[in-house]
């Protein structure tokens, strides 16, 4: 059966569209990680052979351009085998992640999500979250155009050119800005969501997982902290925090999307120098230091409250303290259902009290008496524990031992803040 299938390989490659995609269908069953012939794509070392390095996934890269049929099954292979950091490694050279990017930016790439998911897989390797901060992709600027913009990288039989073709000279573009506008303007908030039809032929909620993926170095976290222009095409607008954009998805019904949002929020709150700016309102002007570009607060503390909110009525005193959108919630508001998700919201909160602002800023403004109400229907003890810890930082008194303590973090270098209490209840990064 395995030397069969070997023979198929050399298929892939084949003039006739409908001997390739024959090869690909057979082969792509033995593709995911529990297959008992999935070692045709590796060595017994669990490398890629490397005879095979510019053959099989060559081949597969070059199938996500071609027929339709054909490119679902390409991406389904490599979404399935991007689990290895050798082909990953593979997957992560500049002209096809060049290609996979602009296709996912294509309002009309067909196969945009299967693009997405190959992305978010790739990103989890650190050598691919570089790549991707430091790539640009060409763009033709056209007003005509949903985007404002076409991506002549996406070109495909599956993401056909428009016609007319547009007339402009292609410029690279930074690719990452670019992601987060797709991201957004693939589907509304939740709070916004209606029945008109889709901008895009797909959601893009995996690339939720590739900012989380991002977000886990420090370059990605200053990626989300540094101010830069609200229209990227056109270098104009107001500056803004790219976090702004994409915040409040942390209500959105797709779970990969809310998530992967939660998990951004999170781990830019490891940079202690940032919680100024991200728990500030937007009518506040504010920096992340050492830079001085000013923009609008963040003000992500109402997008990390609502999903651990529920329907309680609180009194008119405590009421006060809330964000407006957390006043007077309805009675079928129903907190996040995925215990993994609340737990990321809650030590995001934990992060923001390692600065004494911080603490400050969550007393103000409500944050007690929404966690208070959170953990007496909470089923999960380490999410209770973690709430119990919340609370012991927003109820002691603050001296001057608490400002040395806050001093001490914040000149340990990056500004981190991954040390909080003991090793068995360190908050890590995701």
């Amino acid at each position: 059966m395995e030397a069969q299938l070997v023979e198929l390989l050399a298929f892939l490659h084949d003039k006739n569209p409908a001997v390739r995609s024959i090869a690909l269908s057979n082969l792509l069953g033995h593709t995911p990680t529990d297959s008992p012939h999935r070692n045709i794509f590796f060595s017994g070392g669990g490398g890629l052979k490397k005879s095979q390095e510019n053959e099989v996934i060559r081949d597969l890269k070059l199938l996500c351009r071609d027929q339709l049929t054909i490119a679902h099954d390409a991406f389904r292979a490599l979404v399935n085998l991007s689990d290895s950091p050798s082909i990953s490694a593979s997957l992560s050279d500049r002209p096809f992640l060049t290609f996979l990017v602009s296709y996912i930016l294509n309002p009309e790439a067909i196969l945009a999500d299967l693009a997405t998911m190959l992305l978010s897989n790739i990103s989890a390797f650190p050598s691919a979250c570089s790549a991707l901060l430091d790539l640009k992709v060409p763009a033709i600027q056209d007003e005509t155009f949903l985007t404002s913009y076409y991506p002549p990288q996406s070109r495909s039989a599956s993401c056909p050119s428009p016609n007319p073709y547009p007339t402009g000279q292609p410029r690279d573009v930074e690719a990452l800005p670019l992601l987060v506008d797709a991201f957004v303007h693939s589907v509304k908030p939740a709070s916004t969501q209606s029945d008109d039809s889709r901008p895009r032929k797909g959601d893009l909620h995996f690339l939720a997982s590739v900012f989380a993926n991002i977000s886990t170095t420090q370059p990605g976290r200053n990626f989300f902290l540094t101010p830069r222009y609200a229209d990227v095409i056109h270098s104009t607008g107001e500056m803004e925090f790219p976090l702004v954009k994409i915040e409040a998805f942390t209500e959105h019904q797709d779970t990969i999307r809310r998530g992967g949002v939660a998990s951004t929020i999170k781990n830019c709150a490891f940079h202690a120098n940032s919680h100024k700016a991200l728990l500030s309102p937007e009518s506040v002007k504010v920096a992340v230091p050492p830079s001085t570009i000013e923009a609008p607060g963040i003000g992500i503390l109402p997008y990390v409250l609502l999903p651990l909110a529920g329907p309680e009525e609180f009194d008119l005193e405590d009421q006060e303290r809330l964000h407006p959108t957390l006043q007077f919630l309805p009675p079928t508001k129903k907190r996040e259902p995925d215990p993994a998700l609340r737990l990321i919201h809650v030590e995001t909160l934990l992060l923001l009290c390692t600065t004494r602002w911080g603490r400050e800023f969550l007393r103000d403004n409500g944050v007690y008496e929404i966690v208070r109400a959170a953990h007496v229907v909470e089923s999960v003890d380490k999410i209770s524990e973690h709430i119990e810890r919340l609370v012991n930082f927003l109820h002691r008194d603050e001296g001057p031992e608490t400002e040395a303590d806050l001093v001490l973090h914040e000149e340990g270098g990056d500004g981190r803040v991954d040390d909080l209490e003991d090793e068995d209840s360190r908050i890590e990064e995701i």
